[in-house]
């Protein structure tokens, strides 16, 4: 199968790397009814492969109606891509309550807690080893990959951004 380049076709990198304690949050969304639109949105980040190379997509979802609200592909981890997408979205989409992440750096960092409680909006976050929590998201990321990315490897960033939006 080495010799084939055959592989089965799953995740490889592990993104799970923990942020700075201080700035963790604990999960809201235990306890809370979600009845209507722009009440929570689930934010994540999934490591796409390209045929060289690879990206960061992040999406952001709406809990009640399980729509995809934004999306945007950065080839870095940095929090500053994170707090601009959700910006631009507050900005079409106007702001929900809560927004619930993981515990990865990109969330656990002042960069993140600053801009969320600026904009007066509640952080929730995942508990350390909680896969389940943040399922919903978790599902859109494998029908993604499964019906496009691994069908469909990309050469170019721009072919790549053209078939996330189809």
């Amino acid at each position: 199968m080495r010799k084939m380049c055959i592989e089965a076709i799953y995740s490889k990198v592990n993104l799970s790397r923990l942020g700075k304690a201080k700035y963790i949050h604990p999960y809201l969304l235990r306890e809370i009814d979600i009845n209507k639109a722009n009440q929570v949105w689930a934010i994540y980040i999934s490591y796409i492969p390209m045929v060289k190379g690879f990206m960061y997509l992040t999406v952001v979802i709406d809990w009640f109606s399980r729509c995809i609200v934004g999306w945007q592909l950065s080839n870095t981890l940095e929090a500053e891509t994170q707090t601009n997408l959700i910006r631009q979205l507050v900005k079409t989409h106007g702001k929900p309550e809560i927004i619930n992440s993981d515990q990865g750096s990109q969330y656990t960092c002042h960069n993140w807690v600053k801009t969320l409680k600026n904009m007066d909006i509640k952080i929730s976050m995942d508990g350390k080893g909680r896969a389940t929590d943040n399922a919903i998201v978790e599902r859109s990321f494998r029908t993604i990959k499964r019906e496009y990315i691994y069908l469909n490897p990309q050469n170019k960033v721009t072919e790549l951004k053209e078939g996330l939006s189809r």
